[in-house]
């Protein structure tokens, strides 16, 4: 997870899903960021250990990949560290030069760049 300015966590709070237990305490977040009118970027994807495997992941995937096509986005993809949890989601592997140049504006403040080591998956919606 790259570190946000409070700045930026008030411009893009309205792109996150919160996950919160019973007692009311978060379990995880995701986000969906629209880039484009056909492009956006599942952003963010965090559970907390104690309540991973219990389909929380994926029913915020789900939520963002709904969102996606409801604003008639047709394509959404994720850079990950966990590709087959992304897979297992019907997303494919993608080569990330592929991907707009934009999305690289998150990198530079990345500990990892230029060497990075996520994958990037994407998904059709128009398929799902």
């Amino acid at each position: 997870m790259l570190p946000r300015s409070l700045n930026e966590l008030y411009e893009n709070v309205r792109d996150y899903y919160v996950f919160q237990t019973i007692d009311s305490e978060i379990a995880a977040v995701c986000a969906l960021h629209v880039l484009w009118e056909d492009l956006a970027e599942i952003k963010s994807l965090v559970v907390r250990q104690s309540q991973q495997r219990q389909g929380i992941g994926r029913m915020l995937i789900n939520c963002c990949k709904e969102e996606a096509a409801a604003l008639g986005v047709s394509q959404v993809f994720a850079l990950t560290y966990v590709k087959g949890f992304f897979t297992r989601l019907g997303f494919t592997e993608l080569d990330k030069a592929l991907l707009p140049h934009k999305i690289w504006g998150d990198c530079i403040r990345c500990s990892k760049f230029p060497d990075c080591d996520e994958q990037a998956v994407i998904i059709n919606i128009a398929n799902v």
